[in-house]
């Protein structure tokens, strides 16, 4: 990945000159069976852009309690756009349900904000969401006059544990953005995509947002070699969360694996960062995620301190 970033040609991408960043924007565009794409810093931003391009002020975006353009990303729709959040429970299996979608649509009132899209997340929670309920929001957005966004950070967590494509997500989806730097393991960037016009206005919006990069080319060849060459391998990520998960629950512990995530419990957080830290493990919490850079003889490590936890 590095000397695909050395070796990158480069240009003004703030012109669309950059040659790089146009092959990723495209490729993940195909990918996705969306027409444009548009290459950003950061995930925050790429659905930040996203929101600002599908609303206007004084509009309203639902999304789930605990998603990130709702929890997660410093409530920059209202900050930055005036757009209201309308939050819901997700579901067990990581959806929002219909009927509560259509209870939450605002009415043509003057009283009311206008209700103008949904946003969807996939994976959420590290649940993976089946293509089949994409197409079924899809149906219900058009018969009720609203845009869908996915925030697909961990899409492609996603398109390999259910053995789909991309595109069976994307053509459910208005707008649709996949993080490069999670799992598949670039050093930055994420790619909002869409139709033409849509990513057109989403370009004046990263622009307004601070996204403009030059030379951006660096960043989109790591982008590029990622695709290329991680994708099929986050199924060792699930695989080494499993078997985590499983060797855990040996020792005792309560813990529950989906795709490349580990949410454990049955021990006290604070104290459980703090033993795990004291042997070189870094958690942040109860949700512990397996990425490239671990390997069988890190999970093996792992368990073996988290054994020692009292």
């Amino acid at each position: 990945m590095r000397a695909a970033m050395a070796a990158a040609e480069v240009g003004d991408d703030v012109y669309g000159e950059d040659p790089t960043v146009n092959r990723l924007e495209s490729a993940c565009a195909t990918l996705l069976g969306l027409e444009a794409g548009l290459f950003v810093p950061s995930g925050t931003q790429s659905n930040l852009a996203a929101l600002l391009t599908h609303c206007g002020r004084g509009d309203e975006y639902i999304a789930g309690q605990d998603a990130h353009t709702y929890r997660f990303e410093g409530g920059g729709a209202a900050a930055f756009g005036g757009i209201q959040p309308q939050p819901l429970p997700f579901r067990e299996n990581g959806t929002l349900d219909l009927d509560d979608i259509a209870a939450a649509i605002k009415p043509d009132d003057d009283h009311f904000a206008k209700t103008r899209l949904i946003c969807l997340e996939n994976t959420q929670g590290g649940k993976a969401v089946d293509p089949a309920y994409f197409a079924g929001v899809r149906r219900f957005a058009d018969q009720h006059g609203l845009k869908v966004h996915l925030d697909g950070a961990r899409l492609f967590n996603a398109v390999v544990a259910l053995r789909c494509l991309p595109r069976d997500f994307g053509q459910a989806c208005d707008s649709v953005s996949v993080c490069l730097s999670k799992g598949l393991g670039a050093p930055a960037g994420s790619v909002l995509c869409g139709s033409a016009s849509f990513v057109k206005a989403a370009r004046r919006w990263r622009k307004v947002l601070g996204g403009g990069m030059r030379q951006a080319g660096v960043l989109a060849a790591a982008g590029l070699h990622a695709l290329t060459n991680h994708v099929e391998r986050l199924g060792d990520d699930h695989r080494r969360a499993e078997v985590l998960a499983q060797d855990l629950r040996t020792k005792g512990l309560v813990a529950e694996q989906r795709t490349n995530m580990v949410f454990v419990g049955g021990v006290d957080t604070t104290a459980m960062v703090e033993h795990m830290g004291r042997a070189g493990v870094r958690v942040s919490g109860s949700r512990w995620v397996v990425h490239m850079d671990i390997d069988d003889d890190d999970i093996r490590h792992v368990v073996q301190v988290a054994s020692t936890l009292s």
